[in-house]
């Protein structure tokens, strides 16, 4: 009976101590599970941290080519006024739902506003009045030229007026003529979402007009002589001149994303770039221009790229009252120019930022008027096209291989069907 009572004994015993054993075990379980969770909720998780997610920033740009406004253009809008002023807006209403569609609008503004006060004039010596500008201010655009072969046609008063009216509007960047040394060597740093941008701006020449001396701020002329040389390899003072041009880069490039330089170049009415253009081009690429936008020769050229620089070698004219004629203007080449849109993409992961130029596209664009009066810049993508030019569908192609001459992948819009 002892010997049973003891074993009896030993297996609650040991039974006991198994459970107290299991029980201690799933505590200390229990426990160190807790421990662990909660050291690894303190530690810190291995995300991304702000600075090295990738963001990426996309601003939209439109261009648009010479505003040459001959007499016949300022008496319609005359006309327009009743009589009573200017008023410009009519002709370009047809583009103003395209611009309004871009962050960055840039034109050219071929002619100086020198305002009504010092006479209106024609060609081929210009001035126009300050509602020229308030009509494309009105039509969107907030990016302008003023260095032109016309900016000193009306002297240095009427740089003055136009530099006065540019600089009143709070919301353009109006560069390439300025009212002095200081103002010219400024640097403007605009922002459209996220990405900051600047622009500079050269003329090949002033037709003659000899720039006063002291004051080349007046006006930025890269000079190029292409009655005599027509070489941009001996060309001494154009060759000199890259020396400004390179501090003036210098000056803004690490300022700023994205550079563009609007450059009045070339030679009037032909499609083909010149030497002096497409040495211009190559060396503002090498120096580390984003976007070269060019005007002056009055018809379209081709767009392509250099490197990775976009260069609009020019766009034609906006609107003027060149017509059709047998001698410069065949086939309607002075009354078709071209807006070339595109997007800037800045994408930025840490300390490293990319910015690429994609998104090429052009638009043909035609100026109408009839019997010197009702001028209006109609797109060929409007259906109002096939009204305004019979022939738009043969003229579009045409053009269409203009711009895609040295690259048959530029998109070009295509025309109203």
């Amino acid at each position: 009976m002892k010997k049973r009572r003891v074993k009896r004994r030993l297996k609650v015993g040991r039974l006991i101590l198994v459970i107290v054993l299991g029980i201690g075990l799933a505590i200390s379980t229990y426990f160190g599970i807790k421990y662990l969770l909660k050291s690894n909720n303190d530690k810190p998780i291995n995300k991304p941290s702000e600075e090295e997610k990738e963001k990426v920033y996309t601003a939209s740009v439109i261009t648009a080519g010479d505003n040459l406004i001959h007499s016949s253009l300022y008496q319609d809008a005359n006309k327009n006024a009743n009589y009573s002023g200017y008023d410009f807006k009519p002709m370009y209403e047809l583009i103003k739902p395209i611009v309004s569609n871009y962050d960055i609008k840039y034109y050219n503004q071929e002619t100086i506003l020198g305002g009504t006060e010092l006479g209106l004039k024609s060609y081929p010596v210009f001035n126009s009045p300050y509602e020229v500008g308030d009509a494309m201010i009105d039509a969107g655009f907030n990016l302008v030229s003023l260095a032109t072969n016309h900016t000193l046609d009306s002297g240095e008063r009427a740089v003055l007026n136009s530099r006065n009216y540019w600089n009143s509007k709070s919301n353009v960047l109006a560069v390439g003529s300025y009212s002095s040394t200081e103002e010219r060597n400024e640097v403007h740093v605009e922002e459209a979402n996220g990405i900051t941008y600047t622009m500079l701006n050269y003329t090949y020449g002033t037709n003659g007009i000899r720039v006063p001396s002291g004051k080349e701020y007046l006006v930025n002329v890269w000079p190029t002589d292409t009655d005599n040389i027509n070489n941009p390899d001996v060309d001494t003072k154009y060759q000199e001149y890259k020396n400004t041009v390179k501090e003036d880069i210098d000056r803004v490039r690490d300022k700023v994303d994205v550079l563009i330089v609007a450059m009045h170049w070339g030679v009037e009415y032909t499609h083909e770039p010149t030497r002096y253009e497409k040495d211009m081009a190559q060396f503002l690429s090498d120096n580390g221009v984003d976007v070269i936008i060019g005007t002056h020769p009055h018809v379209i050229q081709p767009v392509t790229y250099i490197n990775d620089t976009l260069v609009i070698y020019s766009l034609g004219n906006l609107i003027s009252a060149q017509y059709q004629n047998q001698d410069t203007c065949t086939n309607y080449k002075c009354m078709v120019g071209a807006m070339t849109g595109f997007k800037i993409i800045k994408t930025v992961k840490g300390n490293d930022k990319t910015i690429k130029i994609s998104d090429v596209s052009t638009e043909l664009i035609y100026t109408y008027y009839k019997n010197w009066r009702n001028f209006k810049v109609v797109p060929f993508s409007n259906e109002k096209i096939k009204d305004y030019l019979p022939s738009y569908m043969k003229t579009y192609e045409t053009y269409k291989t203009v711009i895609q001459k040295y690259d048959s992948n530029m998109y070009v819009v295509p025309a109203y069907e």
